[in-house]
């Protein structure tokens, strides 16, 4: 009998927020109110639960002047009253921005209203530098706080008045700040996140000059990374006065570093980037992040928690996921990026590498070369480490051991390799010693199981092993992140080195790297067109051990990827799980949304829970591994990032898989 699936809807702890730019008109209170409805009812519509426009909306920010006139501050109050009204049965969190009045000051203010309720959050740091002149109106919350004000009558209610609040808007705690108040030093949000706010909304008016839309976002980006939180951000666009000034129109949502959704500038429409932010993830980072939570020793202080109504958990079976996920994490998207991020990484290979054979003392390094992708890395970083040594390349012994399973073509591109690199190439089988060995155990060689194939790894690092002596060698390790993860790695045989360049290298970037090295490798001479050929030849072959014999023809049988599922789903799954702690739910709901359209349903789940199943039991693989650099944000060291019992049960886990919908 089928297992009974679990109907209800699960929390991912994804939460849908709107930044939008509504068309305002100067001073038109009631044209500025319809646009704001529209903005909330198409973020509602869309199934957000925050929505957050820009600075002064109601009004608009260029009214000048107009802002000491009675008739215009009471038209917004009213104003903000019939928002309040309208969305008073709508579970959504608004964020506008109005102007208003306090002990005879005038306020910046971002009004949150929901339920039929509204607090005001008055803008802490007014600017009046350059193009600004706000303290000709504004005056700052601190002047506030000195009066020990905390409410406001607005059209007749009274209103909560103040900073110092966090907003509970299911599991997203929202904090507010006003455009100046993320370009000063220290930003009142840096305070809130401490204090728990997860998410932090920013209503501006920002004015665009050349290059000022850059630094923004390098703003956005850092402050949200900062303070491990989601920043929504919405700035003024068309309509206001272009006098002076014009606005573009800035609608952001940002995620700990990351643009996750922005809209369009200068555009006569109104602008609305909607996104599913990740507070799980966020949690999750701050729990890990053990700086995060020191910082609460100095700048822990009170703040208000306010619990909203806003919509419920999102049924992703049924709604679309708002949310960009890429397909190859651990590889960079921009070509250009591309690049600079191959050149540092290598780079740290090398100067790992180079500082272990100047410590160590040791003048040879030994590795062996199967004309696969990881050994082909391992030869590279080696050249590169030797040359930057000022060494001769003879000093590095690359070792092809040809056996049962290897064929024609590896056994070409590795020694074609050798040879182009210029390093020294010993061709040594294993045929016999394995066949030696097979008769001291008693293993009949028709047999092609896990001895077959592990006797065969385990002679060659012995053979490494020993030859390194002979030589006075470092063996350099070449298995990768991808295969220390799902324990596609022979005990004490490839597993085992003296330092592993690759440790920390997922198959998936080892591809781009060895393709980087193709091209940066070619100087347009013929040795240089060789090496480029022989490398995009090994990228094209099928990635396998060759431990099994191959097929008549030649061609390779025992391919990896039919065996333990496609790297680059586990790549995925790998780096998604360490880098943010996602259960498989959450795993195979972004590995659908990723991979649409290239794997089905059932394939995904397959190698889903292939990979639970083999992270968990072949972590005693891990416990034990032989030195090798840090390269990325993701890494299994035992001494660093990854430390997990060898014998943990991947019980919860896999009953969860077990329960996903096809």
């Amino acid at each position: 009998m089928a297992k009974k699936k679990n109907l209800v809807v699960p929390d991912y702890g994804l939460v849908r927020v709107a930044a939008v730019v509504p068309r305002v008109s100067v001073a038109d209170v009631e044209s500025n109110v319809a646009g704001i409805v529209e903005g909330i009812d198409g973020a509602v519509k869309v199934g957000a639960h925050i929505v957050v426009l820009p600075e002064l909306c109601v009004t608009g920010y260029t009214c000048a002047d107009l802002f000491g006139n009675e008739l215009l501050l009471d038209a917004a109050e009213q104003a903000l009253v019939t928002l309040c009204d309208r969305y008073k049965d709508t579970p959504v969190m608004a964020v506008v921005g109005a102007p208003l009045r306090c002990s005879g000051h005038l306020f910046n203010c971002a009004v949150v209203i929901n339920g039929g309720e509204m607090w005001a959050v008055p803008k802490t740091y007014i600017p009046n530098y350059k193009e600004f002149y706000e303290k000709r109106w504004f005056t700052s919350s601190n002047i506030a706080a000195l009066a020990g004000k905390d409410s406001i009558v607005v059209a007749g209610r009274e209103v909560y008045f103040g900073t110092g609040l966090i907003f509970e808007a299911g599991r997203a705690r929202v904090a507010v700040e006003v455009c100046e108040d993320l370009w000063v030093p220290s930003p009142p949000s840096s305070i809130a996140a401490i204090n728990g706010a997860n998410v932090i909304v920013n209503l501006s008016a920002s004015n665009e000059v050349i290059g000022k839309h850059t630094y923004l976002m390098d703003l956005i980006k850092s402050q949200s990374a900062r303070c491990i939180a989601a920043y929504v951000y919405a700035s003024c666009g068309y309509g206001e006065s272009t006098t002076d000034l014009v606005f573009g129109g800035n609608a952001v949502v940002a995620e700990n570093g990351k643009v996750l959704a922005e809209g369009e500038r200068f555009t006569t429409q109104p602008q609305m980037a909607e996104a599913d932010i990740d507070i799980a993830a966020l949690e999750n980072e701050r729990r890990v992040n053990g700086s995060f939570a020191d910082s609460m020793v100095q700048f822990g202080t009170k703040f208000e928690h306010i619990a909203l109504k806003v919509a419920g958990i999102i049924d992703y079976e049924k709604v679309e996921l708002r949310r960009p996920v890429r397909r190859l994490p651990f590889v960079p998207v921009e070509d250009d990026r591309l690049n600079a991020r191959c050149e540092e990484i290598i780079s740290i290979q090398t100067e790992g590498l180079m500082r272990r054979l100047d410590f160590t003392g040791i003048p040879a390094i030994v590795v062996g070369v199967s004309g696969g992708l990881d050994s082909t890395l391992a030869l590279l970083v080696a050249v590169r480490t030797i040359d930057r040594m000022g060494r001769d390349r003879k000093t590095i012994h690359a070792i092809t051991m040809p056996g049962f399973g290897t064929t024609d073509r590896t056994y070409t591109n590795a020694c074609a390799m050798v040879k182009s690199l210029g390093v020294t190439l010993h061709e040594i089988s294993i045929a016999d010693a394995v066949t030696q060995h097979f008769k001291d155990i008693g293993h009949d060689p028709k047999v092609h199981d896990v001895t077959y194939e592990n006797s065969q790894a385990r002679e060659r690092t012995q053979l490494l092993m020993d030859f390194s002596n002979k030589v006075n060698g470092l063996v350099l390790g070449t298995g990768d992140l991808s295969e220390l993860a799902l324990g596609w790695a022979t005990y004490n045989g490839d597993h085992m080195s003296m330092y592993n360049v690759n440790v920390s290298i997922p198959k998936t970037l080892v591809r781009h790297l060895v393709r980087w090295f193709a091209t940066s490798l070619d100087d347009g001479s013929k040795k240089g067109k060789a090496i480029r050929a022989t490398l995009l030849d090994v990228l094209d072959t099928p990635i396998s051990p060759e431990l099994t014999p191959a097929a008549k023809d030649g061609t390779i049988l025992q391919v990896t990827e039919d065996i333990v599922g496609p790297y680059e789903l586990h790549d995925f799954f790998l780096y998604n799980m360490l880098r943010y702690g996602y259960t498989p739910a959450k795993l195979y709901l972004l590995a659908r949304k990723a991979f649409e359209g290239e794997y089905d349903n059932m394939t995904i789940k397959k190698w889903l829970r292939t990979f639970v199943r083999r992270f968990f039991a072949q972590q005693f693989k891990r416990s034990c591994l032989p030195d090798g650099p840090k390269v990325g944000s993701v890494s299994l060291s035992p001494r660093g990032d990854w430390r997990m019992p060898s014998d943990a049960s991947s019980r919860l886990w896999l009953a969860q898989c077990d329960q996903l919908p096809d």
